[in-house]
């Protein structure tokens, strides 16, 4: 796998309101999404010579300004962001049982789900080094959002661009489970390095183990698979030589919101610097670990 000449990172998809819960019962506002949380740790961790720019849609209301400003002074890029009228950003509410997170989702009328615009997306990946975009980008799209969104991936790839694809597997916002495999194994298609998660994967792909998750999105043409696995014993498949990788020891779980997302950041923001599958693996874990000791997708873990 070739390393980008490009030293730009563009992330696409959907930010939002989190609500997350506090120890006392209480809930804080604050700003979240899966490739938002990403980009945002990919900001923290890469060197300053990156940047880390943000693709999506916003409203025009008081919210979306807030967003655009929070994402500004966290260092992330907001000049591809569309402010749509009649829109504004989607919603979720984390509720914990032990350390484990589920979700309510409010997100009708978000914005992003307009933001595959082909005349915006030529602008926003031109000059891209990494494209980075999610199974919930995908699911969230309307119209013809997704081929648009397709092209504009292929154009970045044949300038240059490493296209990295979390499947990241949420069945409630598909139609149903085979328009969602399908459509992650098209975007599968397009890219350069992917990261699944194998647990999800086993319940929709039906993959007997990591060895299987890793063999399928390689034939479809991922060059680089990183296949996570909870606590258990992760896998890359890079080029077809198969690495094994042990999970972080000893990691309490206060909160798991982010743990993939975070993990992404880490594993990329080494390999983009040169690590081999290993030393990012384990930058990975590293990252994902600190993340999960503490409450909400964003947290403060690098003081």
């Amino acid at each position: 796998m070739m390393r980008p000449k490009m030293q730009r990172m563009v992330a696409i998809g959907e930010a939002m309101v989190e609500m997350a819960p506090l120890a006392g019962g209480a809930y804080q506002m604050g700003f979240a999404g899966d490739t938002l949380n990403t980009a945002w740790y990919a900001r923290r961790v890469l060197p300053e010579g990156w940047s880390v720019e943000y693709f999506t849609a916003l409203g025009q209301d008081g919210v979306s300004d807030r967003m655009v400003g929070f994402l500004g002074a966290a260092g992330i890029g907001v000049g591809h962001i569309a402010r749509l009228p009649g829109r504004t950003v989607g919603l979720y509410m984390i509720e914990l049982r032990d350390g484990e997170r589920s979700f309510a989702y409010w997100r009708g009328q978000s914005a992003a789900r307009l933001l595959a615009d082909a005349g915006r997306l030529a602008r926003g990946l031109d000059g891209a080094g990494v494209v980075y975009l999610s199974g919930i980008t995908l699911a969230i799209l309307e119209g013809d959002g997704r081929d648009v969104l397709f092209a504009a991936l292929r154009v970045a790839r044949a300038a240059g661009a490493v296209v990295v694809f979390d499947p990241n597997l949420r069945p409630r916002l598909w139609d149903d489970t085979a328009t969602m495999c399908d459509v992650v194994m098209q975007a599968a298609a397009l890219s350069d390095i992917v990261l699944p998660s194998h647990e999800d994967e086993a319940a929709f792909f039906g993959d007997v183990d990591v060895a299987a998750t890793a063999a399928r999105y390689a034939k479809a043409g991922a060059g680089l698979v990183v296949v996570k696995n909870g606590g258990g014993e992760m896998m890359t498949l890079e080029d077809g030589v198969v690495g094994l990788h042990a999970p972080e020891v000893g990691v309490a779980v206060v909160d798991s919101t982010a743990a993939g997302d975070s993990f992404n950041a880490g594993f990329l923001s080494a390999w983009l610097v040169g690590g081999d599958a290993a030393a990012s693996v384990r930058a990975g874990a590293q990252l994902a670990a600190r993340v999960i000791g503490q409450r909400g997708a964003l947290c403060e873990v690098f003081e």
